[in-house]
């Protein structure tokens, strides 16, 4: 399927030129084959006028002289032939060139003066005839058929190089009609290019509306679109104003129960309810921020995003660097030449936090980072040493909860904060064994 409109309109007219061409075709023949028949019969006609002025008659015979004007009548080899019939249809002339001619010609003599038509002669081949009837000097003694003819080959012959002329020369025309007709529609797409550039700098971050100066049917469009823009805009300024909200009304409660539990816990016997208390009030701050994190981190829909890795990598190494200095990490980078993801940038980081602080923290000494471009893919594996995760076990801790590491606290719910990120940017997030030894986190993001 062919998805340009600019390719399909050009397919279309070019359908219909070729179409408009096919049926002139024709139509151009047929006229230039009538007027090639009028201009031999005009033709025919002067050369019957020339053999009347040159005949003379003498009582009822018929005198002509021994070379005529029209020099083609006086050589043998020629294509135009001159008779002359009497009324009673017998032949009393031919000029030089008929001599060896035999057609079976009969005129007709009946006062009705010229007729143009067509007649062969004894080998097959035909002939343009046109015929006069004439009374040389208004005696009726001395009526007279002046015939002329000329091979209908001469005229197939023209018809055939004006055929070809004419292919070569609507041929000629279509290509420069078909350039023509790229030409203006690449001229009139300017409009819908400019709205596309505008569009990409919006999706770039660069731009927030599109612009008024656009063709006035093209105005209903882009004014839809700045009218979603700024609604979608207005939607989550919106969104993020209920979300701080709501984090600040959750956040104090759990605060005031966190210092209750802290003074129950200075009283004896309070030792297990409070550790109840407060492992809950825990895993209730923890969820609200998961359920606010999965609510911002949202990408919008006219906005692509395109962020650089190595800065993100650079700032987030070098805080759990410090995190885990006792371990001496060793981060080993791999990435293509100005490697970048799809992501928006704080989702971004908080994705690749997720991740690198699980590496970390279950690594031995070793991390490796990797970024390349594959089938119009972008790739990013984070790799470590440590213990890996059983291949039963891998589908488990993606989900909100599941924790595999019970040495370290925490709720479980990094990796699936991770998976809703990716998942919001329409990727995948695998894992699988890594050649380090550990685990292998794979991300795939489309190339935009």
């Amino acid at each position: 399927m062919i998805r340009s409109l600019r390719i399909r309109l050009m397919l279309g007219a070019a359908a219909l030129a070729v179409l408009f061409m096919l049926a002139l075709l024709p139509a151009l023949q047929h006229a230039f084959s009538i007027a090639l028949e009028d201009t031999i019969e005009q033709r025919l006609a002067a050369d019957v006028a020339t053999l009347v002025s040159a005949a003379r008659t003498d009582g009822a015979h018929l005198i002509m002289p021994q070379r005529l004007p029209v020099e083609a009548f006086n050589l043998p080899e020629a294509r135009l032939l001159g008779y002359i019939y009497d009324q009673n249809g017998r032949l009393v002339w031919r000029s030089t060139s008929a001599s060896d001619e035999r057609i079976d010609y009969q005129p007709r003599y009946d006062g009705r003066g010229n007729e143009f038509k067509r007649a062969r002669d004894s080998a097959g081949e035909e002939f343009f005839v046109f015929d006069v009837e004439i009374k040389l000097l208004q005696g009726k003694e001395a009526a007279y058929s002046i015939v002329t003819m000329q091979p209908v080959s001469e005229f197939h012959a023209l018809l055939q190089g004006f055929r070809e002329q004419l292919y070569l020369w609507l041929g000629g025309a279509l290509l420069v009609l078909l350039g023509l007709l790229w030409t203006g529609l690449t001229w009139g797409f300017r409009a819908l290019r400019r709205v596309r550039w505008e569009l990409d700098q919006i999706e770039a971050g660069t731009g927030t509306r599109l612009s008024d100066e656009h063709p006035s049917e093209l105005l209903r469009l882009t004014g839809s679109l700045n009218r979603l823009l700024e609604s979608e805009q207005r939607q989550r300024e919106r969104y993020r104003d209920s979300l701080g909200d709501l984090a600040h009304s959750l956040k104090t409660p759990l605060a005031v129960l966190q210092g209750v539990s802290e003074t129950l816990a200075g009283q004896p016997g309070n030792e297990e309810p409070v550790r109840v208390l407060q492992g809950q009030i825990e895993r209730m701050s923890q969820q609200v921020d998961y359920q606010l994190q999965r609510a911002s981190l949202r990408k919008s829909g006219l906005v692509r995003h395109r962020e650089p890795l190595a800065p993100l990598l650079d700032t987030l190494c070098d805080a759990l660097d410090k995190v885990y200095r006792d371990k001496r990490v060793h981060v080993q980078r791999e990435l293509a030449a100005g490697f970048s993801l799809p992501v928006e940038r704080g989702a971004l980081l908080e994705l690749l936090g997720n991740l690198l602080e699980n590496a970390y923290r279950l690594c031995l000494r070793q991390v490796c980072i990797t970024g390349r471009y594959e089938a119009g893919q972008c790739e990013l594996w984070i790799e470590d040493d440590g213990p890996g995760v059983p291949a039963h076990r891998r589908a488990d801790i993606l989900r909100r909860g599941e924790r595999l590491d019970n040495q370290h606290p925490g709720q479980g719910i990094g990796l699936a904060v991770a998976c809703d990120i990716v998942e919001s940017y329409d990727g995948s997030l695998s894992l699988d064994d890594s050649h380090l030894g550990g685990a292998r986190f794979c991300l795939r993001f489309a190339q935009v």
